[in-house]
């Protein structure tokens, strides 16, 4: 079996401060599918060059410069969705649930901080996922573990677990539908701020989140009124909304075939997608994906673990951002619950210390799974909520600005994560436990989220009043 670094598409470029979007060959590639056959994966990406983007170089720069604003504590990040996106779920009414779920969280939080709330979607690409072990053990049988339907597919069998090229095409092609309908819905008056209480999820009605929302709701359409009624409001800027997308920049084949200079610019894009992120997995200072991402244009996310030392991620920084450019990197700490108090201050401390431009958010997800006695993968709402405040709590001890948030979340009504006023126990795990790969919040989970980060922003001297 061959692996994907051996693919003889472009040659090795030399080891050098210069930077192609091909130069990463020369570097190890950590989380590549072992393709069986790299002619095969040359022939697609050689297809997906000649694709039209995905998205276009002025919106990711108007991404960047949001996310600045972000950093600067004008702005808050809400980053959230799929833990990994199903070609199956490619369809109407479950993109428009979550574009709602967004959109409903982030009117909770705009009312907490009194800022605009930038919405960044897991959404059109979030494909491919890193694993643990690239086999396991399904009745008996050793197979290749599921990495994302942009690699293979989720049924337990072996074929069917195949890494198999033809699917980075049907990523790009899935991702390409899904951003058509989010125009189409975002200029189309899908996110009207004058009927917010249109952006409901009928499964909600009649929990403590649902009543909460529609008065925050109905006081937004109150006051919009009553403006509207002096001739102060635009109703195109009322109309439309902005959803900026991001996926996890794992295959580096994809990536490259997506990445271009754009006429009249200067630099290279990735136009799959407007952030692209390193995973905590490989974020190695040698790598290929850090090789890979200091030559695009884009903001970049770099998950922040806590075997990432302080050292480590200033140098990392000073590598994806030799000039320091402000919005062009977005730190996105992942300690877990149990560790968050010891590993983070540390960490906030050092990047402070070397004066680097950087947007902090916190993903209280990835640091706090854990398996039920019966070995299924869940979350505890109460672990999620409890590395959020200890987040908060740390940047205001030590003078940062905390302004993001980053959920793996569903507009679905699933039983994946536990707790929550009204979250599934373990024993309610097994109705509807829907996800590919990790458990994600679902819809109540999440608005109720969103109203204790109201809470927690309400509390902020940068809060605008």
């Amino acid at each position: 079996m061959v692996s994907i670094e051996s693919s003889s598409l472009i040659p090795n470029a030399p080891r050098s401060e210069k930077w192609a979007p091909w130069t990463w060959r020369s570097f190890e590639a950590q989380q590549q599918p072992p393709y069986e056959d790299p002619g095969e994966v040359d022939r697609v990406v050689s297809r997906l060059r000649t694709m039209p983007p995905l998205v276009f170089s002025g919106e990711v720069i108007r991404l960047k410069q949001a996310i600045a604003r972000c950093a600067a504590g004008e702005a808050f990040l809400l980053h959230g969705g799929d833990c990994a996106e199903r070609f199956a779920e490619v369809e109407r009414d479950t993109v428009v649930r979550k574009l709602k779920m967004l959109l409903q969280m982030s009117l909770v939080l705009a009312d907490g901080a009194r800022k605009p709330v930038i919405r960044l979607a897991r959404i059109a690409g979030q494909y491919a996922k890193p694993r643990s072990s690239d086999t396991e053990i399904v009745n008996g049988q050793e197979m290749h573990a599921y990495r994302g339907d942009g690699v293979n597919d989720l049924t337990p069998t072996p074929e069917a677990r195949r890494p198999d090229p033809s699917r980075l095409e049907r990523a790009y092609f899935h991702s390409a539908v899904t951003l058509n309908f989010i125009r189409a819905l975002s200029s189309g008056g899908f996110a009207d701020l004058r009927h917010a209480d249109h952006w409901d999820l009928r499964f909600l009605a009649g929990s403590p989140q649902h009543t909460a929302y529609q008065l925050i709701a109905n006081r937004i359409r109150d006051a919009l009124t009553l403006l509207g009624g002096f001739g102060a409001l635009n109703d195109d800027v009322l109309e439309r909304a902005e959803f900026f997308t991001s996926h996890e920049g794992l295959i580096l084949p994809y990536e490259e075939a997506l990445t271009a200079r754009p006429p009249l610019t200067d630099r290279h894009y990735n136009l799959g997608a407007h952030l692209l992120w390193i995973g905590d997995r490989t974020r190695q200072l040698d790598g290929a994906h850090v090789e890979y991402f200091r030559g695009i244009a884009n903001p970049i996310g770099v998950k922040v673990g806590p075997t990432c030392s302080p050292e480590e991620l200033v140098e990392l920084i000073e590598r994806l951002n030799p000039e320091d450019e402000p919005g062009r990197i977005s730190l996105i700490t992942r300690m877990g619950a149990h560790q968050v108090n010891d590993r983070l201050p540390p960490v906030v401390r050092a990047v402070k210390r070397s004066g680097h431009l950087v947007q902090w958010s916190v993903d209280p997800m990835h640091g706090n799974g854990m398996k039920t006695k019966g070995g299924v993968k869940t979350r505890n709402f109460s672990a999620i909520m409890s590395e959020t405040r200890a987040a908060f709590e740390i940047h205001a001890a030590e003078g940062t600005i905390l302004s993001g948030v980053h959920f793996e979340m569903t507009g679905d009504d699933v039983s994946e994560c536990i707790g929550g006023s009204s979250g599934p126990t373990e024993d309610d795990l097994s109705k509807r436990y829907l996800t590919g790969c990790d458990p994600r919040l679902n819809c109540a989970q999440s608005l109720e989220i969103a109203f204790l980060l109201r809470d927690l922003l309400r509390a902020r001297p940068d809060r605008l009043r």
